[in-house]
């Protein structure tokens, strides 16, 4: 069993087996059983069916028993006979189906009389019975036998019929239905009401009936009112889809017919069947299942042949229907309970099988009554077009207008349909040039949404928009020129034909555009012709501008005339309802982004998905209902783009699929998604007076999203992917319009070119305009090579438009960092030339200044004593002085301060009194002439106020009034006071003035009491009147003024004496200062003098000593570089030469760049003498052998790179150069792991990253190399990429706050500018899609023989003389760190120089270190010189080894071109160099070098010849032989081209010569063979001569040893061995095989024609515990009991362990072998080839101690 469980069988159980047929049985099966085969119609036969039959009859057809016998007598078995004989169907049936066919549709007429119990049958309809028996019949046989068969099968039946029945003689019978009321034939047609076409009703609803499809709605209702099973089957495109949908929905009767739509794919499977089918079913009791109670289900099954089949032809999909057929029901899979389903039927629609369309087994089909749908007539169609085409020109356009095109038009359109149905047919190349009915009727789509305004009465402008909708619906999608072409011509011969016009004068421009987008922002938007090319793309650059301003991913286009061209196209697709486009064109042709243009110009979201690690069917499903119900609930255009590099699953083409077919995708909506759906589409169903049903709802959903949602899909064409995928999910095509990207034209690439070049500086017009044409031109050329490439060694390399803008792109970063690193070493050089010439000069000045200098020193010093002198002598006379001055100035000094301690004394009692007068005044300020006027105002006035005014009145020395008796009469101030107050003005004004300096004494001692009175004070009179408080501060500050005043007077008259003697000091000490002034003056003007003429003498003598200085450091200088300036200046006019010659050298360099990395070293040669050859063409300046590595090779870094493990050769150079020089993250093919050793080594230090995209975490660990700038080597990739890393391939950066960003997946990071991404596949000739292309930089590291040939002389010569390994080794680590520290001392003394400001010479410092870096780097070159010599000097004896690691090299090459003959000879280099150290070990020794390399070539070529023969095919066994010692003569050059290439092919050309001398005996290709053959040098007059000998060669002719035989004449002696097997292929070519042995034999030795035989022990000793033996099995062998027994001798007899691989063993022996590689035991595992995916997990798995090498040994 599967579980690995064994059950025993009685010897009485028998199992019995009932199968279709024995196709997937194996012989073992078949040999132990006994087959009965049973016939259909001789096991059961078509009487008893109708016997049977009879008895079913209802009671009122009873009495006509005998009368249906007869005519099932008279007609069935015969009409069953010519069926057979004559009649072709679709799908073939099996024969009791069409016996039951007959039977159904004859009991649909007998419906009417099953009656129910207690009803009867009216007389009238028993009567009409009798007339009806026969016409019913027939009618049934017709439909029953014939339904099922095409066209002109019917046709042969109408025939064969008539001539047995009296039928309608006009038409065929086909043509005819029986009407059982009226009894009588009528064509189909009269069978329906008349209808008309509503024009403005959208063009996907409008329907208009036919013949047929009016017979084919009746046959499916006929049948499914039976609950019978219908099958329609016929070509795409005859309406199968429509009809049954049309019938379902608005045919059947709503209350009790329920449809349900399903629409089969490839990918479809069995659960998902299941799982949409339960869905929709409702729960009738326990175990039963069905519609709601009272309805009934029909179910259509749309594209049901479309699923896969499985390896032994089973479709899931298909068999859990059949088990409904046969069993009425399913299984739960969860209970695993059988749940019975009730009240369905099934109505099946799908195309012949064919393509993507798979045969269904009988089992299936047997249930249904098929229907068939032949091709549509030319009639029906213009029937269905030229109605709806007139009914639109009738209501929209001129009665001219309709009577001249309304023929024309639907005659023209159906001749092109025809025309391109029959002559464009798909190919492998072409599988979407299939064409239906659906092309036709989006012809008449595209000429019906044009605006009749614009057209008007212009039928010119008619003619012209049907050319243009045919162009877009036919020609859009054409792949080559030639089909093209083809087109056109038919299109000028269409206008010419039926609209009678001259094409030329016709269309004016050289394209005919309709659009509705000239006027952005129009509504409505009106489809129209485009006349102004100008202008239209001045308006489509305008959406491009507009679009990048509102996005962070601006795209920078070129929008040249065809790239517009599909922006149009894809616009008018856009426009139109259920308008869906497939762009296919190969990746960066502009699909995307075209798309997205095209998108923001019809106003429209782009919606893509963003595929991220883990993207599966949940995260696609969420993303689709997003789509679904922005186009459906909310009612929104949105463009779905989608391409083929994001289908992570193929179940997403199965999406697309459904949603192309239906607008849906089955299963995708919850209860909440319904509810909102439901919610939303009631009202507006309401307003379309839609009936408010569930199932109205929902369609009204549907109907929304298919005319809001419009999916592009931009798919590439390349490989068998996609052939398969249009297979697969025909809606691609038939649902799509399809728009093909060419390659660029040659204008547009130049276009593109100048528009990039705009601001690139080149030297004149030629020139640039040279560069363009050579851009053009190295893309087409490297187009055609890439043909070349794949037609001569079958490797694939795609050139697309994005491979042009890398090229232009990289050309001028390249011719910017070349100039610049060109300009900076020249102006370095130049300024280094400039400072050595420039010190030559100033020496030769220095010296005569020097001399000058001399004399003038001496004058100096003399005039510097003098000065001295006199200083000296000044400086005395000012000190006495200045003695003087410092006794007066002590004196002023005291009197000074005795002013001013008078003054500070005076000033210091002022400032006692001074703050309560500002007091006073600021409160008198504050004090308002009101207030003063109420203090008047008092008659009797307060105590306080009245003490304030008396106090007034004294310091204003007014007098009072006596008042009182006589005697005793008292002061009286109040009377004074009132007349002071009354003017308050001139009161406050004398307050102000008052003279406080010279206050009377009498008024101080009249106010002296107030003052001390203590009711006088502010705070008090504060409580009693404002005014007062301020005129009493104002009394106390007079008197406290006053009484200070009088204090200070005294120190004011001292202070003024003190002053006057004051100025009689200080005039005197004036005097004296000025006398000291002079003084001083003078010595100071002495000083300076002195000064001066010292500082001049200092100068002098320093000038002096820096000339003698400088002439020393120019000395050092000079002597150190001196021998630098001729190299500089020869460097300096080198690279003048090079900045001239700079942009076409950059120009091939930019071309390797951009093109030629995945291509081989001869193909790269051959492009890049193309390119200079152009050059020389275009007149542009270049240095010869400009390329890759000539023009941006760095020594020093290719050094290190070789260091790190990078091979030696030219090839892998220039891959390096181009990896680190291309803009793009490079993808290297490296199947002998090179590169990836190359980068491990060299990234080592900066943290590499190595992830796998097996690894489950890998995108993780490239997220934090991206953020942390870290690299990544992604290795061992295969042919598709992870969708998820499109981010990172694309560079996708934008700027987010200043910062870089990437977002991968879901999560946005900051980009790091030091992250490098390298990529590495194992794959030696990988087949990488245009997509992936586009996004790296593909480098071929495949080994070449140059490269190997070092590495196999490494090894060599690091197992003969490790000694001389280790210490050319060690030399080139040096070498390369003393060229390094060269390099950067050179550059360190350039950049000082050139860094140097001012005079060189006055650096001491920069001069010592420009002495040191030269004295250094002379000390360096001295050391390279003498290790360059120590190198050669041990390459020397190195290449005493060459000879052997040059035969390594062949034998490698030789082995891996096995390949060619069966794939499964694979070698690798690891295996081969294992082999090749194993043969330096195992090897002779010899007595001198030459000898023991012959020992070695010998031991290993028999050693590998050994090996490789274990595991080839017998057949193939000789072949390596002869492949072997050609390949060895080849590297000794004893092999002729022209020879080796006339032994493969034979002779070349057609005509001989001279005539066959020997017709008798000689055939003409073998005559042919020998006159080619004497045009070879060593062959020259052979056929003459043979002429001449013809009697002698006749004589070898015949001869049965004519392989080892003489030949005639000097032949036998002018000939070698090779050269004789030439003459052999001519006239004996069955002998050619037993002439190789003799030839290998005599080669090499007779042992390498000798195979040996299988030899298990010796393939044990070559094997390791990581290096698997395979066995590969003829039929009838066994290497199981061989092995037991080796294992038994080995020790291992308890110790191994076997297991046979199968359905389920897979962990089981993973277990094993996990627990062999622990213990170290040996296991066998068995039928591998059972277990194809274990075993790729197994390979892939290092932990089970298997390598992924694996060690082929065939057995047979």
């Amino acid at each position: 069993l599967v579980s690995g469980e064994i059950i025993t069988m009685t010897s009485w159980m028998r199992m019995v087996f009932e199968v279709e047929d024995l196709s997937v049985a194996s012989p073992a099966t078949v040999s132990r059983v006994g087959i009965i085969y049973v016939e259909p119609s001789t096991s059961v036969g078509s009487k008893a069916m109708v016997k049977s039959w009879l008895q079913t009859l209802p009671p009122a057809a009873i009495p006509f028993k005998n009368q249906f016998q007869e005519l099932f007598n008279v007609f069935l078995d015969e009409a069953i006979d010519f069926h057979k004989r004559n009649l072709k169907e679709y799908v073939s049936t099996v024969e009791p189906n069409l016996w039951q066919s007959v039977i159904d549709v004859l009991n649909g007429y007998l419906t009417e009389y099953v009656v129910k119990e207690g009803e009867t049958v009216t007389k009238e309809r028993i009567d009409a019975l009798k007339k009806n028996v026969e016409p019913i019949f027939i009618m049934s046989l017709c439909w029953g036998l014939v339904g099922s068969c095409d066209a002109s099968s019917r046709t042969k039946f109408d025939v064969w019929i008539k001539e047995r029945q009296n039928l309608p003689s006009k038409g065929s019978i086909f043509d005819f239905s029986y009407d059982v009321m009226e009894c009588k034939w009528k064509g189909w047609m009269e069978t329906i009401p008349h209808s008309t076409i509503d024009p403005k009703k959208p063009f996907s609803e409008l329907v208009v009936s036919t013949p047929d499809s009016v017979s084919y709605s009746f046959m499916i209702e006929h049948m499914c009112t039976q609950l019978r099973h219908v099958l329609c089957v016929g070509p795409t495109g005859t309406g199968k889809t429509l009809t049954v949908k049309q019938k379902l929905i608005s045919g059947l009767d709503p209350a009790v017919y329920t449809p349900l739509i399903l629409t089969f794919s490839a990918q479809t499977s069995a659960n998902q069947t299941q799982d949409i089918l339960d869905g929709k079913m409702d729960k009738r009791r326990k175990g039963v299942y069905g519609p709601p109670a009272g309805k009934r289900f029909a179910i259509l099954v749309d594209d049901m042949n479309m699923p896969l089949r499985e390896v032994y032809f089973a479709q899931p999909p298909i068999e859990i229907l059949r088990q409904w057929m046969d069993h009425k029901g399913w299984y739960d899979r969860k209970t695993h309970q059988f749940n019975t389903i009730i009240d369905v039927m099934f109505i099946g629609a799908m195309g012949p099988p064919g393509g993507g369309r798979q045969p269904v087994t009988n089992r299936f089909l047997r249930h249904f009554k098929h229907i068939a749908f032949p091709d549509m007539s030319d009639n029906s169609m213009k029937l269905i077009f030229s109605k709806i085409f007139e009914a639109h020109l009738t209501s929209f356009y001129p009665a001219t207008v309709k009577a001249a095109m309304l023929e024309s038009v639907c005659d023209a359109s159906l001749t092109v349909y025809r025309r391109c149905l029959e002559e464009l047919l798909p190919t492998p190349l072409k599988s979407h040039y299939t064409f239906n009915l659906r092309d036709l009727a989006k012809v008449f789509q595209g000429i019906m949404i044009a605006d009749p305004k614009k057209i008007g009465e212009d039928t010119n402008v008619m003619i012209r928009l049907w050319a243009h909708e045919n162009t877009r619906i036919y020609r859009d999608r054409l792949t080559d020129a030639h089909d093209r072409d083809w087109f056109d011509v038919l299109m000028k011969d269409m206008v010419n034909q039926y609209f009678k016009k001259n094409w030329d004068t016709l269309v004016t421009t050289d394209r005919i555009i309709f659009g509705d987008y000239m006027i952005p922002g129009a509504d409505p938007r009106l489809y129209s012709e485009v006349l102004d090319q100008k202008q239209l793309r001045k308006v489509i650059e305008s959406y491009l501008d507009d679009y990048n301003a509102q996005t962070n991913k601006p795209m920078r286009l070129v929008m040249f005339l065809d790239a517009i061209d599909h922006v149009s196209r894809i616009s008018r697709i856009l426009r139109q309802p259920k308008g869906n486009a497939l762009l296919l064109g190969v990746g960066g042709s502009g699909r995307q982004s075209l798309t997205r243009v095209a998108a923001y110009a019809a106003d429209m979201q782009c919606f893509q998905i963003e595929i991220a690690k883990g993207y599966g069917k949940n995260e696609w499903r969420d993303d689709l209902k997003k789509v679904l119900l922005r186009a459906g609930k909310e009612g929104k255009s949105i463009v779905f783009l989608f391409t083929d590099s994001q289908i992570v699953k193929e179940s997403f083409l199965e999406d697309i699929n459904n949603i192309l077919n239906a607008g849906e995708v089955p299963n995708i909506w919850d209860m909440a998604d319904m509810d909102q759906i439901m919610t939303v589409m009631r009202p507006i169903c309401q307003a379309d007076g839609i009936p408010l049903t569930k199932q109205n709802l929902y369609e009204k959903f549907l109907s929304r999203v298919q005319s809001n949602l419009h999916l592009v899909l931009a798919f590439s064409p390349m490989g068998n992917t996609f052939r398969t995928r249009l297979i697969n999910f025909p809606s691609l095509v038939t649902c799509c319009t399809i728009d093909w990207f060419t390659e660029w034209p040659a204008e547009a690439l130049r276009g593109v070119a100048n528009e990039v070049f705009a601001d690139v500086e080149f030297p004149d017009l030629i020139v640039s305009d040279g560069i363009v044409s050579l851009c053009r031109d190295i893309h087409l050329g490297v187009e055609k090579a890439s043909a070349r490439y794949k037609e001569e060694i079958r490797r694939y390399n795609y050139v697309t438009p994005t491979s042009y803008l890398e090229l232009l792109a990289t050309f001028k970063k390249v011719l910017a960092e070349k100039r610049d690193e060109l300009g900076t070493a020249k102006r370095r050089l130049s300024v280094g030339l400039d400072k050595m010439n420039q010190t030559d000069k100033d020496v030769a000045i220095m010296k005569i200044e020097l001399i000058d200098m001399q004399p003038i020193l001496v004058k100096t010093a003399a005039e510097v004593e003098a000065l001295m002198i006199s200083i000296e002598r000044d400086k005395a006379a000012a000190a006495e002085t200045k003695s003087i001055v410092e006794v007066e100035k002590a004196s002023a000094a005291a009197k000074a301060a005795e002013c001013k301690a008078i003054k500070d004394s005076a000033e210091a009692g002022l400032a006692e009194a001074l703050p309560a007068l500002d007091a006073a005044v600021a409160c008198l300020k504050d004090l308002s002439l009101k207030d003063i006027s109420e203090v008047a105002k008092y008659s009797s006035p307060p105590g306080a106020v009245k003490l304030v005014l008396e106090g007034l009145c004294i310091m204003f020395q007014i007098l009072p009034v006596k008042v009182g008796e006589a005697g005793r009469k008292t002061d009286d101030y109040w009377t004074p006071s009132k007349t002071l107050l009354q003017n308050a003005k001139e009161l406050l004004t004398r307050m102000f003035e008052y003279d406080k300096d010279n206050i009377p004494p009498s008024v101080v001692k009249k106010i002296e009491p107030f003052i001390n009175n203590p009711d006088f004070l502010p705070e008090k009179i504060q409580k009693v009147s404002s005014a007062c408080t301020a005129m009493c501060q104002w009394t106390r500050a007079m008197h406290k003024y006053h009484i200070i005043s009088v204090e200070v007077e005294p120190k004011r008259i001292a202070l003024a004496s003190a002053e006057a003697e004051l100025k009689i000091v200080e005039e005197k000490l004036s005097g004296l200062l000025a006398t000291l002034q002079q003084c001083t003056d003078k010595i100071a003007e002495l000083e300076a003098n002195f000064e001066a003429q010292t500082k001049k003498k200092k100068e002098l003598s320093d000038r002096a000593e820096d000339c003698t200085l400088k002439l020393d450091r120019a000395d050092r200088l000079l002597g150190g570089l001196g021998g630098e300036k001729v190299r500089w200046m020869a460097a300096v006019q080198r690279l003048d030469s090079a900045l001239v010659n700079v942009i076409g050298d950059v120009m091939i360099a930019a071309g390797g760049i951009a093109y030629i990395g995945a291509f081989t070293a001869k193909y790269r040669e051959d492009q890049e003498t193309e390119w200079t050859t152009k050059l020389r063409e275009y007149g542009i300046a270049f240095t010869e052998g400009a390329g890759i590595i000539n023009t941006l090779a760095d020594p020093v870094k290719i050094r290190a790179w070789n260091i790190s493990g990078l091979p030696t050769d030219s090839l892998s150079t220039e891959n390096a150069i181009i990896l680190s020089k291309s803009r793009r993250w490079s993808l290297m093919i490296d199947p002998q792991g090179q590169a990836n050793k190359w980068i491990k080594n060299m990234q080592k230090s900066n943290g590499l990253e190595i992830i796998k995209m097996s690894e489950k975490e890998f995108l993780r660990s490239l997220v934090n190399a991206v953020r942390f700038g870290k690299p990544v080597l992604l290795e061992n990739v295969g042919e598709e990429l992870d969708p998820a890393l499109e981010p990172v391939l694309a560079k996708q950066i934008f700027k987010q706050g200043g910062t870089e960003m990437i977002k991968i997946g879901d999560e946005t990071i900051a980009y790091h500018p030091d992250f490098n991404f390298f990529i590495t596949s194992k794959l030696p000739n990988p087949h990488y899609s245009p997509e992936t292309c586009v996004k790296v930089t593909l480098l071929n590291f495949t080994v070449n023989s140059t490269g190997l040939e070092d590495q196999i002389l490494g090894l060599v010569v690091g197992k003969e003389r490790p000694d001389l390994q280790e210490a050319k080794n060690s030399l080139v680590l040096s070498m390369a760190s003393d060229r390094k520290t060269q390099k950067e001392l050179e550059d360190k003394i350039l950049k000082l120089l050139a860094e140097a400001e001012g005079d060189i010479l006055a650096d001491e410092s920069l001069i010592t270190v420009l002495s040191d870096a030269k004295k250094t780097s002379d000390e360096i070159t001295a050391k390279v010189a003498v290790a360059e010599k120590t190198e050669k000097e041990i390459d020397v004896t190195r290449e005493m080894y060459r000879p052997t690691a040059y035969r390594g090299s062949l034998l490698f090459f030789c082995v891996s071109d096995l390949a060619l003959v069966d794939s499964m000879y694979q070698y690798s280099l690891q295996w081969f160099l294992i082999l090749f150290e194993a043969g330096l070990e195992n090897s002779a020794p010899g007595e001198d070098v030459e000898q023991r390399c012959n020992n070695i070539n010998e031991y290993f070529t028999f050693s590998l010849y050994k090996n490789i023969c274990r595991g080839l095919f017998e057949k193939d066994k000789l072949l390596f032989s002869f492949t072997l010692c050609i390949k060895l003569l080849q590297g000794t050059n004893r092999i002729d081209s022209m020879e080796w290439r006339f032994l493969l092919a034979g002779a070349t050309s057609n005509s001989p010569g001279i005539s066959n001398p020997a017709k008798e005996w000689l055939v003409e290709s073998s005559w042919l063979d020998i006159s080619d053959l004497a045009k070879l040098k060593a062959f020259e007059g052979f056929d003459t001569d043979f002429a001449d000998r013809v009697h002698m060669w006749r004589e070898i002719f015949d001869s049965p040893t004519c392989f080892k035989d003489k030949l005639p004449g000097k032949w036998d002696t002018s000939l070698d061995l090779f050269q004789k097997l030439l003459v052999l292929r001519c006239l004996r070519q069955d002998k050619i095989q037993e002439a190789i042995m003799a030839f290998v034999s005599h080669e090499m030795d007779s042992k390498f024609i000798e195979p040996p035989p299988f030899d298990l022990p010796l393939a044990f000793q070559d094997s390791m515990s990581t290096i698997p033996i395979v066995f590969i099995l003829s039929t009838g062998a066994d290497p199981t009991m061989a092995w037991i027994g080796f294992a038994e001798e080995m020790g291992f007899a308890s110790r191994r362990g076997s297991i046979s691989l199968g359905q389920g063993q897979g962990p089981i022996a993973e277990k094993l072998l996990s627990e062999a590689g622990k213990q170290g035991t040996w296991l066998l595992l068995q039928n591998c080839h059972l277990a194809v995916r274990y075993n790729s997990f197994v390979i892939s798995h290092p932990f089970l101690l298997l390598a992924r090498l694996a060690y082929v040994v065939l057995v047979g």
